[in-house]
């Protein structure tokens, strides 16, 4: 049976492509003392890894096909292929179509795997709501996220 990994693995990096995920300063923290160059980041609306000229995230090695940093990633890329959104006191989670994702077939077949999968993508998300300060979290809102839909929330 192809595994979680494998098929992440097997798209290529579809999600590293014009990736920005939001880094907190916690992660920031993990990343530096784990020897990521703070040269690999960029500041200005909020931190987040910076882009090679293909569009990739400077952590993604095309060879390879992986996350160079898979152990200590950003907290959206643990939790995808979840994502959010923050309504009226609450976090609302979108999963991202199979356009988007291969994984996201996977998980809809396996009902076990899908359940942990978004319940490590909320504890991430929550992470981030409440590290990151308001003014980063109000841009990164202002992403849009096409071919997602809601499937669940959390109050807060």
């Amino acid at each position: 049976m192809t595994d979680f990994y494998e098929i992440c693995f097997e798209c290529g990096g579809k999600c590293c492509i014009d990736a920005k995920p939001p880094i907190t300063e916690r992660r920031l923290r993990i990343l530096l003392d784990s020897g990521i160059s703070l040269e690999l980041f960029d500041f200005e609306e909020y931190t987040h890894p910076k882009v090679k000229e293909n569009g990739y995230c400077v952590f993604f090695d095309e060879k390879e096909r992986k996350c160079l940093i898979h152990g200590i990633k950003p907290e959206t890329c643990v939790a995808g292929p979840f994502t959010f959104d923050l309504r009226e006191g609450k976090i609302e989670i979108y999963l991202k179509k199979e356009s988007i994702c291969s994984l996201v077939t996977f998980l809809r077949q396996n009902e076990e795997i899908y359940r942990k999968q978004y319940e490590r993508a909320v504890e991430a998300i929550k992470t981030l709501v409440n590290e990151l300060d308001e003014r980063a979290l109000r841009r990164i809102l202002e992403i849009e996220e096409p071919e997602t839909e809601k499937v669940g929330e959390i109050v807060i």
